[in-house]
């Protein structure tokens, strides 16, 4: 069965080598970017792959809280349904650390986007859905204060970590409160130093073939061995469902990280 797929950050690295793999197994893929003219490049070279294939593309910048509720409602003015969200879309180190709402880049675009996209369009899946959330092995106790305001105190690497934490416990805390009557939601580790422009840019390293991290997103979205992965976190780098920082498994700290997201939200 075709499913209608959208993946944030699909116009290069572990989002483009998924998208590929979606369009040439003929699913309606939406895929997202920053920049309108990459964008357009992205969807002319996916639709070469498979011309029989439905590709839409979006622009939005996630650092922009506005921005990601445009976003989510052009999809809902399009689509009745959605079957999977992949949640791929992030940075590490970026050259303005403020966004114009005073919040951290940083955990703006690996955290609290991803949060507000997924809320807004849950009312478009029903219980065979799939969230899929970009993890990292790289997690790091999540500071509210870091997470609430933009200061240039801790480094890149610490708030990344945070960030992936913080995606992590929010996945988990919204597939219980989804069970039984929502999407799945799943946190994934793609594998640790991918060849990602993230990567490349943060360690200054060529990485490892995009294709691992590819594959256990698609499958992520689509295999049986996903199908009962509600609230779970996947490690690729052990190639497992394991578990994540201990403070992801604390219902009481997941909630309080919610809490700190809605209040930043509302």
């Amino acid at each position: 069965m075709k499913k209608t797929i959208l993946i944030t950050g699909s116009t290069d690295g572990i989002g483009l080598e998924t998208a590929k793999l979606l369009v040439a197994d003929g699913h309606h893929v939406l895929i997202h970017g920053r920049n309108p003219s990459k964008l357009e490049g992205v969807k002319a070279t996916l639709q070469q792959m498979n011309s029989d294939a439905v590709i839409e593309g979006y622009v939005a910048d996630l650092s922009d809280l506005q921005d990601v509720e445009q976003f989510a409602k052009s999809v809902a003015e399009k689509h009745s349904k959605l079957d999977v969200l992949i949640n791929n879309a992030g940075v590490y180190n970026v050259p303005t650390i403020t966004t114009k709402d005073n919040l951290d880049v940083r955990f703006v675009v690996n955290t609290i986007a991803p949060y507000l996209l997924t809320k807004k369009l849950l009312p478009l899946f029903d219980t065979t859905g799939r969230i899929v959330n970009l993890s990292s092995a790289a997690q790091s106790t999540v500071s509210l204060s870091d997470l609430i305001s933009a200061n240039a105190g801790p480094s890149d690497g610490q708030v990344y970590a945070q960030t992936k934490l913080a995606i992590t416990m929010w996945s988990t805390h919204l597939a219980e409160q989804l069970k039984g009557k929502g999407p799945l939601v799943v946190a994934v580790n793609p594998a640790s130093f991918l060849g990602s422009k993230l990567v490349k840019e943060a360690y200054g390293v060529a990485g490892n073939d995009l294709s691992i991290g590819a594959d256990i997103l698609h499958r992520a979205a689509l295999s049986d061995e996903f199908s009962n992965a509600s609230g779970k976190y996947f490690d690729n780098d052990a190639g497992r469902f394991s578990s994540p920082h201990s403070d992801a498994l604390n219902a009481e700290k997941n909630a309080k990280v919610v809490a700190a997201i809605e209040s930043l939200i509302a």
